[in-house]
């Protein structure tokens, strides 16, 4: 019998299985890697949720900061009002505002996410004495009592 046909030796069988010990943990901590990304990636959407729901509560803007927590979420809301002189007309007041609403989500300590969006509202005026305020919808009279004739 020559020496090829009596099989592996020792030091062959301990190289092979320390080959597939290191294959098996890579391959196991690959897997163990995507489940945090998938949690992780869960987290964020989420938080974008969040975020986009506080968001979206906003109904009439006012400049101000909120805080609160929900769903394990940390949130901080702000509302300013952003300058926009190219809304502003030559003659007479301003006739909208424009609020920047940025929301940002934190978990975790070390994750977070911001949304921000602009809202343009009409501008809060008074009329000026002698005026009447708003223009007449066609067909409708601007003269208080008239009934829409002239």
């Amino acid at each position: 019998m020559t020496r090829r046909e009596r099989g592996f030796t020792l030091l062959e069988v301990l190289v092979a299985l320390a080959i597939l010990g290191l294959a098996v943990v890579a391959v196991i901590q690959g897997f163990a890697q995507g489940l945090r990304l998938l949690k992780l990636s869960g987290d964020h959407q989420r938080a974008v949720l969040v975020a986009d729901q506080k968001i979206r509560e906003v109904l009439a803007p006012e400049s101000q900061r909120e805080y609160g927590e929900e769903a394990g979420f940390r949130w901080e809301r702000l509302i300013r009002v952003v300058d926009a002189p190219e809304l502003v007309p030559q003659v007479g007041p301003p006739r909208w505002r424009v609020f920047e609403i940025a929301v940002r989500v934190t978990w975790d300590e070390r994750r977070q996410v911001e949304l921000a969006t602009l809202r343009t509202v009409p501008a809060v005026t008074t009329p000026v004495p002698g005026t009447l305020g708003a223009q007449a919808a066609p067909g409708q009279s601007s003269t208080p009592g008239t009934g829409g004739r002239q």
